[in-house]
């Protein structure tokens, strides 16, 4: 094998992507975890209780993740008290989510753990890098609006 035809790990973009994600979740998870919380029923919470989403389908786009892995979600949040499901005012086959006070109490119990990394991240880089990066994010994931089975 000739010297360019070699992969370079770490010069693969790919790959820094994937350690750079790697600790931001490991280190969100620890945290969420305290609450009995996972990224999923997190993301699910700031749908629910930050965006006002109440349609399951509505929560599955906005977290990224497939109807499977939503409905999972919402039938454990719902077992643990964070959120309640009715029947939808429109349709009765429709379910609408709200957030129990117990959802509500982990919501405001979670967003310092979630805002502190972010701004672990953040402190890296200045304004302009933030938002470079976010376009550039952006960009790369434009083409793949594939759902996930989980985050």
């Amino acid at each position: 094998m000739t010297s360019a035809a070699k992969y370079r790990l770490h010069e693969s973009i790919g790959y820094l992507l994937s350690l750079t994600s790697r600790a931001q979740e490991r280190r969100l998870d620890e945290r969420l975890k305290t609450l009995g919380l996972t990224r999923i029923t997190w993301c699910v919470l700031l749908a629910v209780g930050n965006e006002a989403l109440t349609n399951p389908s509505q929560i599955a786009a906005f977290v990224g993740i497939d109807r499977t892995a939503t409905s999972r979600a919402l039938r454990e949040m719902e077992a643990a008290g964070m959120i309640a499901r009715h029947a939808g005012q429109a349709d009765g086959r429709t379910r609408a989510v709200q957030l129990t006070p117990t959802g509500r109490d982990l919501l405001g119990a979670g967003t310092p753990f979630a805002q502190s990394n972010a701004a672990r991240i953040a402190s890296a880089l200045s304004r302009s890098e933030v938002a470079c990066l976010r376009d550039i994010l952006a960009k790369i994931r434009a083409d793949d609006e594939t759902p996930l089975h989980r985050l």
